[in-house]
């Protein structure tokens, strides 16, 4: 058999990868798609109490609809926001189903290589195919041959630490009890109860820390929360664009979701601390959590501890083959100029493709999330437009390939889900962008605290993660 008879091999069903079988069958192209979840979807459906920023109309790939609407299936209303589990449930799986086979779950790849050479051996290199190896959830180890491998894994199981140098605190790991790295899901009645009544420190100030800082401020206003309090821990200080866009964003839930975080400030529900990295987690008397900083500040003790501090990529399995990645980023170097969160938010990013995202080992594209490995400045419509392009390189079309058929909203919060409510409240100044003033503990509780900017660039282009 020839390389170009073998299957495309897709890491990861979610909406990158199941978006990308899609474009390679619409080109003849045979997909095998390997997810380590048991069902489609499998990281989405982590956070299937988040409803999402962008709506239906912005997270539905065009030719996956195309494939789908034989079937029956139609598009919820455009205009309307998906949560999570709206998006696993009633898009992702469908789109599963209708893959039938092409789609494997409880398949973990373990590695990528190219057949017979390691990551060392030149000889004969680009004429071998890939292998992919594949472990199942009962154990068995299989080995595929693929002429291509589209890895869009995404960056769900690597969340970012506490610990301000980019590695875990020190205790932070012994404190495990007490933190948690995802959004809460307050609906449930055992993690409401973790919460309720208690005083949470969540550290990070992306989409994800917005989200978090809204739940628990409507918990605290609820019968069963009093008592409920937040403290923000951000890294940098409070500049002209804190709670991104607002109502000038053109997602309007991506800029009700800062001004959310900001009502529950400006109500008293949180306060921020500024310009606090965190060294250590140490326990009082009572087995509460102390926050200590690398300046030597010591935090009012704390209940819980919810991390939000972004993701980055593992590339564990892929320690075989030739990437070229941006030493910062960790994104593919063509591509990282053009995500760098010191530069752009996500609607200035230029659409992309196959060419931003090629490697030195030809075949092998990171797509989706994954390719834009910390910077969290990425929107599913991104990935869509990314895995049109590479099924389009990989059958040969090449016109197709370097075509941008993309045009991306503006300004705002960008990089994970939203809020689907939107305040009555007003756009927060402008002003400067990561500016980083003298550490200092700011309370937020009052209206005149307007303010202010992000530190993180998941909320707008500004770099502080």
């Amino acid at each position: 058999m020839s390389t170009q008879q073998l299957p495309v091999i897709v890491v990861g069903a979610g909406p990158a990868g199941l978006a990308a079988a899609t474009h390679l069958i619409e080109r003849g192209v045979e997909p095998l798609v390997l997810e380590a979840g048991n069902k489609a979807g499998a990281a989405v459906r982590e956070w299937s109490h988040v409803r999402l920023f962008s709506t239906w109309g912005e997270v539905v790939d065009p030719a996956a609809e195309k494939l789908l609407a034989p079937t029956g299936w139609a598009r919820p209303d455009p205009a309307t926001y998906p949560s999570g589990g709206d998006w696993a449930e009633q898009y992702l799986q469908p789109l599963a189903d209708t893959l039938g086979d092409k789609v494997r779950t409880s398949a973990t790849v373990t590695g990528v290589s190219r057949a017979g050479r390691d990551r060392i051996v030149d000889a004969g290199r680009e004429q071998q195919p890939f292998a992919v190896h594949v472990e199942y959830a009962d154990g068995r180890e299989e080995r595929i041959l693929a002429r291509a491998v589209i890895d869009a894994s995404g960056t769900w199981a690597t969340a970012g630490p506490a610990g301000g140098s980019g590695l875990p605190a020190l205790g932070e790991k012994a404190a495990a009890d007490r933190i948690s790295y995802r959004v809460p899901d307050l609906k449930n009645p055992a993690i409401r109860a973790r919460y309720a009544g208690k005083r949470t420190a969540v550290i990070g100030s992306g989409a994800s820390a917005f989200t978090a800082l809204a739940y628990l401020a409507e918990l605290a206003e609820s019968e069963d929360g009093t008592g409920t309090h937040a403290v923000w821990i951000l890294r940098r200080g409070i500049s002209g664009s804190t709670f991104g866009g607002g109502t000038a964003d053109q997602l309007p839930a991506r800029g009700a979701l800062g001004l959310a975080a900001k009502a529950a400030v400006d109500k008293g529900h949180a306060d921020a601390v500024t310009g606090f990295r965190t060294e250590a987690f140490e326990r009082d008397a009572d087995g509460r959590l102390v926050l200590v900083g690398e300046d030597g500040r010591r935090l009012e003790p704390v209940d819980e501890v919810i991390v939000l501090t972004g993701f980055r990529p593992d590339l564990s399995f892929l320690a075989e083959i030739r990437l070229n990645l941006d030493e910062r980023l960790q994104a593919p170097v063509e591509l990282a100029p053009l995500i760098d969160p010191n530069q752009h938010s996500c609607g200035t990013v230029y659409p992309h493709g196959h060419r931003e995202l090629s490697h030195p080992e030809q075949g092998v594209y990171l797509v989706g999330m994954k390719s834009y490995g910390r910077a969290p400045t990425f929107l599913a419509m991104t990935g869509y437009e990314q895995v049109r392009s590479v099924a389009a390189a990989i059958a040969g079309d090449l016109d197709s390939a370097d075509r941008v058929e993309l045009t991306l909203p503006e300004t705002g919060v960008c990089g994970g889900a939203g809020l689907f409510d939107t305040p009555d409240a007003q756009q927060t100044d402008g002003g400067g962008c990561c500016a980083a003033p003298e550490p200092q503990l700011v309370q937020l509780a009052a209206p005149a605290a307007v303010g202010a900017a992000s530190e993180d660039p998941s909320a707008g282009g500004c770099y502080g993660s």
